[in-house]
């Protein structure tokens, strides 16, 4: 289906735009409401409502009951009008999705099998699944691939999604990376953070229309946040805003992948939990991953986490209560910087819920200002392992049918 219709280079495109995105966000309209929202003539508005539907943009849902007068016909966005696909890359597994344009999620492979290399390798292996989950959809959906209008593949790092760089993953040229993308997949393709992916997803998902100004807190192999504020993302001049990880905290000699010592996420993050646990085990601390130490085989995050969830690990509960207490004094120093309505805390280590959570409300407690704090709730991500996949996709939608900031 040509999206010519809403050319963004012409004034009924624009207007078209409108319309149909007035109809994404607020769902079935009759048109004399809508030309009351909008500020259009009754005929203007029905002659570019009738040019949406007869192009399969909008559908006709019939009368509705008023109180008085004549039932007015109401209209609503086409579920099948286009499809977009979103990719969360993440350091040991790789999730797809594809959605219909009202946002329903049609298709959806989580938590792949994937290890994570900066490598050209990696990459081709990344557009070979992209590919292969579309080439799935088109068959099991009995879909058009002309009606998957882009993708969105969320990378770790330093992202300038706008321009479509990235300066910390797959930076093997100076080819922007969406470009290259675009090229492997065959479709057009456009890159975000992975962190402000998630953010987008669960703000979307759970606060959208309820709060304006949320913190998410991705902590996962490193640590990042994102910051929505009077309900949009905000990204920064460049599109970098979030590093959290990498602010001097520490007086460590610990040396952060970014080439400096000290970074939060040298003491706070997946990597230094698996750092710190294999430490103690190496001092002699018991634990029920003793004897795989002992075996000379590698402690991983996931074997943590399951001896926190499954075993209750003393050894391993205490070193990430240690973490909690560590990140909760650095989210008490966003709350006094921007007073949000809620603090989400999400990645692979809240896997391990109240473990990590508690401790982090302790810490919130001791060190920020009660008068600001009172006013935050920290919770957990409602859509927990899924919400980079979530906003993956709806980046995709959102920003193919905008020409506006995300909302």
């Amino acid at each position: 289906m040509a999206l010519s219709i809403l050319n963004l280079d012409s004034k009924n495109g624009l207007v078209k735009r409108r319309i149909f995105k007035y109809f994404l966000n607020n769902g079935k309209l009759s048109i004399p409401s809508l030309a009351k929202d909008l500020d259009y003539s009754v005929p203007t508005m029905t002659k570019y409502v009738t040019e949406l539907c007869e192009a399969g943009f909008l559908c006709d849902y019939g009368k509705v009951e008023t109180k008085e007068g004549r039932y007015p016909n109401t209209y609503g966005v086409h579920s099948s009008a286009f499809y977009f696909v979103g990719v969360d890359v993440r350091r040991f597994s790789l999730s797809i999705g594809i959605i219909n344009v009202v946002g329903e999620f049609l298709k959806i492979k989580t938590d792949e099998d994937f290890v994570f290399s900066n490598t050209e390798e990696t990459l081709d292996a990344i557009c070979k699944k992209v590919c292969s989950f579309m080439d799935e959809a088109v068959e099991e959906l009995k879909l058009s691939r002309d009606d998957i209008l882009s993708v969105n593949v969320n990378i770790a790092g330093r992202v300038n999604a706008k321009k479509g760089y990235s300066f910390s993953t797959f930076n093997f040229r100076e080819t922007p990376l969406a470009e290259v993308l675009t090229e492997k997949i065959g479709l057009d393709t456009m890159i975000d953070n992975d962190t402000r992916a998630q953010t987008y997803g669960e703000y979307s998902q759970v606060y959208k229309g309820k709060q304006n100004d949320v913190l998410y807190v991705n902590i996962g192999w490193g640590i990042g946040i994102g910051i929505v504020t009077n309900g949009k993302v905000y990204k920064g001049k460049s599109g970098y805003s979030g590093e959290l990880g990498h602010t001097n905290v520490f007086d460590n000699d610990v040396m952060c992948h970014c080439g400096k010592k000290g970074c939060l996420e040298t003491e706070v993050s997946g990597n230094a939990l698996c750092r710190e646990v294999s430490e103690r085990l190496k001092n002699g601390s018991q634990s029920v991953l003793s004897e795989k130490y002992s075996q000379n085989d590698e402690i991983n995050v996931f074997d943590i986490i399951k001896a926190i969830n499954v075993d209750e690990d003393m050894l391993c509960i205490e070193v990430m209560e240690e973490i909690g207490s560590k990140l909760g004094r650095q989210i008490a120093n966003l709350i006094n910087l921007f007073n949000p309505e809620t603090v989400v805390i999400g990645g692979l280590l809240a896997r391990t819920e109240d473990y990590l959570l508690f401790p982090v409300k302790a810490a919130v407690k001791k060190y920020s200002l009660s008068l600001i704090s009172k006013d935050t709730t920290i919770v957990l991500s409602k859509l927990k392992g899924d919400a980079g996949v979530v906003g993956a996709c709806l980046i995709a939608r959102d920003q193919n049918l905008s020409n506006d900031e995300l909302m």
